[in-house]
């Protein structure tokens, strides 16, 4: 009887030192991705696409403000042609499911796009993250939508 106590307690102790360190691993992974946004907002506030390019898959999917779908190149070509005067993030926000991270956040600025007119940004935006094959996690897919107030 004593010894299958034992046995009981010692299961236990696994379990949670297990659970504990898949909450340890989903925090790091939180943290990880957003970080990655923050690298996404520096290229933004520093007018550097080249910041974001290796953030973004190959076959990466944005759907802009106004209803526009483009591919990676021609996000890319996008970020090129926008100036940002200035540029904030706010309720920056991550969820991990297994190999994949949603981050959801607000963006507040204000840009100059290719045609030289200022554009004032309030939207929402959510980003779709996976972890790719060999351990490096990439943008999938992005989509903005404006703040009406």
């Amino acid at each position: 009887m004593k010894r299958m106590l034992i046995l009981c307690l010692l299961g236990l102790v696994l379990l949670a030192g297990n659970l504990w360190s898949q909450a340890s691993k989903a925090g790091g992974t939180e943290q990880a991705v957003a970080a990655l946004e923050q690298q996404w907002l520096q290229s933004q506030k520093t007018n550097n696409p080249d910041l974001v390019a290796p953030l973004l898959a190959d076959n990466f999917v944005d759907t802009s403000s106004d209803g526009k779908v483009t591919n990676k190149a021609g996000a890319l070509a996008q970020a090129k042609s926008t100036k940002w005067n200035s540029v904030e993030y706010n309720d920056l926000k991550v969820s991990v499911f297994g190999d994949a991270a949603i981050a959801t956040g607000g963006i507040k600025g204000s840009e100059t796009d290719a045609s030289g007119k200022t554009v004032t940004v309030d939207e929402r935006w959510t980003d779709t993250w996976v972890k790719m094959p060999g351990g490096k996690w990439q943008c999938v897919a992005s989509q903005a939508t404006p703040v009406k107030m």
